[in-house]
């Protein structure tokens, strides 16, 4: 039989459960949701964010994940999935499959070797558990009758029908574009009348509209970034379109469009008293020689042309040098935007959690339809916390599952 769209129809294929999206969250459900799974990706290879992450080395979970490190309206949605499966269990399975990692810093694991040993261990553990899994597989029209969803499938140029008594929505959020990511998962919410908060890039650089920062460049400086109620303190990348680097990353996930962000160059130390002493021993040399020693030099003639730091570091009154490290300590700056999906590392918001039960992840008024990972209204920290959220919400919907 043909289709209209030219499609090869096949017979109706029956599974347990369906999971859309062959990514760290789907591929740990595929492990542990017991028999007659298929999970499917429309990428060519599976877990391609795996890959990418870490620099190729993945940085697969966090030593400190706690409840504390995640964004979401409802933050006490994530303690039990993360409270029954958590890093610690991770990385028993890493360590069970041979894989060497490193703490690489604040907690931060990665891979010794490569991120890819991340996906084989996953593809062993789904293979263990007798996963399906069909790459290159685009989802059409998606039914549900009341016990069962019905789910039609593109694939190989032809359109397979696939029912299924569980859906798990796997695919993502919108962030990565150009890897294929897209709004599925909303749409899927909103299908079967589950709320989505409005989803937006996070852990992404912010921009400035003059540009003003294109000479500083590469310039990168330890320092304290606040955004609302919030601080981080990691390094700063100045870039050609405005500020990068852990810290502001960090802070991007709790700025909003039109807000200001203030930034502590000098949170590392106490600059006052380093500068009162060379006043007595470099009275001679020029402040902003002075200053160079303690912050990028670059960085300092564009402060430059800020503040007065002119004259000899002899020159300056006590008055005059609290001043300037209060400037330091408090420099407000208020982006154009951020640089979007494009370069986001994760998407906040997503499926709204109220919709959700915490404990399987399934649907509250839809049985069997389950959402997992990042198209949840769950967003952890830059440092492997959103990978461990993949685990654990992943292992939750699974083992509920096989409960069922």
């Amino acid at each position: 039989m043909i289709s209209p769209a030219g499609y090869a129809i096949w017979a109706s294929m029956e599974f347990e459960t369906l999971i859309i999206g062959a990514g760290a969250a789907g591929m740990m459900c595929a492990a542990h949701a017991g028999p007659g799974v298929l999970i499917i990706d429309h990428a060519k290879a599976p877990g391609e964010k795996i890959r990418i992450s870490g620099g190729g080395r993945c940085n697969f979970t966090n030593l400190h994940a706690s409840p504390q490190n995640f964004i979401s309206q409802n933050k006490h949605f994530c303690k039990s999935a993360l409270g029954r499966y958590t890093q610690w269990d991770f990385i028993d399975l890493v360590d069970q499959h041979g894989i060497a990692w490193h703490e690489k810093t604040l907690g931060q694991l990665f891979c010794d070797h490569s991120a890819k040993e991340i996906i084989a261990m996953l593809r062993a553990e789904m293979d263990k558990a007798g996963a399906q899994l069909w790459l290159q597989t685009e989802v059409g029209e998606i039914s549900h009758n009341g016990s069962r969803f019905s789910i039609a499938l593109q694939r190989e140029g032809q359109t397979r029908q696939i029912t299924a008594g569980n859906l798990v929505v796997a695919c993502g959020g919108k962030s990565i574009p150009k890897m294929g990511a897209t709004g599925l998962g909303y749409q899927i919410a909103t299908q079967f009348g589950l709320p989505v908060i409005t989803p937006r890039p996070g852990l992404v650089p912010l921009m400035f509209s003059d540009e003003k920062f294109k000479p500083l460049a590469g310039v990168a400086t330890p320092a304290r970034v606040h955004a609302g109620d919030t601080s981080f303190d990691e390094a700063i990348l100045f870039t050609h379109r405005g500020l990068s680097g852990p810290a502001v990353l960090q802070a991007s996930s709790y700025w909003r469009e039109g807000e200001t962000i203030k930034i502590n160059l000098i949170a590392g130390g106490d600059l006052m008293p380093a500068l009162q002493g060379q006043r007595q021993t470099d009275g001679r040399k020029a402040l902003t020689t002075v200053l160079s020693q303690h912050l990028p030099a670059r960085l300092v003639d564009h402060l430059s042309q800020e503040i007065a730091l002119t004259g000899n570091i002899a020159d300056q009154s006590d008055a005059t040098l609290a001043a300037l490290c209060d400037h330091l300590s408090d420099w407000t700056l208020t982006p154009a935007g951020s640089e979007g999906y494009r370069t986001a590392e994760v998407t906040l918001g997503g499926v709204d959690t109220d919709a959700l039960s915490s404990k399987t992840m399934q649907s509250k008024t839809v049985p069997g339809l389950y959402f997992i990972g990042e198209c949840v209204d769950v967003t952890g920290w830059l440092g492997g916390y959103n990978f461990q959220w993949a685990w654990s919400s992943g292992w939750a919907a699974g083992q509920a599952i096989a409960a069922s």
